[in-house]
């Protein structure tokens, strides 16, 4: 019996293998209850090239009081980041790795935002 820890990494397994043979960035996301996760890394070599989180002080700040990281309006914040900091390092098209979490709510919310701030994936 796998452990819902373990049943996330095997789906997030398949699909890294097939970012790999894309030979593109991949934007990965990673979410706990208090916060949310993102980070642009390299093709070669797994180099993060950018990243973002709700535990950044300025986050927490623009987040109001009490610097909530666990919900969509949060996911859309780091979102907008990732996709400005990605664009500053010279990367426009990722491919999107969602490591296992279902694309719904918060990842969702993540992700729709870095598309409108112009990633592309």
């Amino acid at each position: 019996m796998l452990t819902k820890k373990e049943q996330r990494l095997r789906r997030a397994r398949q699909t890294r293998i097939r970012i790999a043979q894309q030979g593109v960035a991949r934007l990965t996301v990673n979410r706990t209850n208090l916060h949310i996760y993102a980070a642009v890394i390299s093709s070669d070599g797994g180099k993060v090239l950018a990243s973002a989180s709700t535990v950044e002080p300025e986050v927490r700040t623009a987040l109001g009081a009490s610097g909530k990281g666990g919900n969509a309006a949060a996911a859309e914040v780091i979102g907008k980041r990732i996709a400005e900091r990605a664009k500053a390092a010279g990367v426009e098209k990722v491919a999107f790795d969602r490591a296992g979490f279902a694309y719904h709510g918060r990842v969702k919310a993540l992700a729709d935002a870095a598309r409108e701030a112009g990633l592309q994936f």
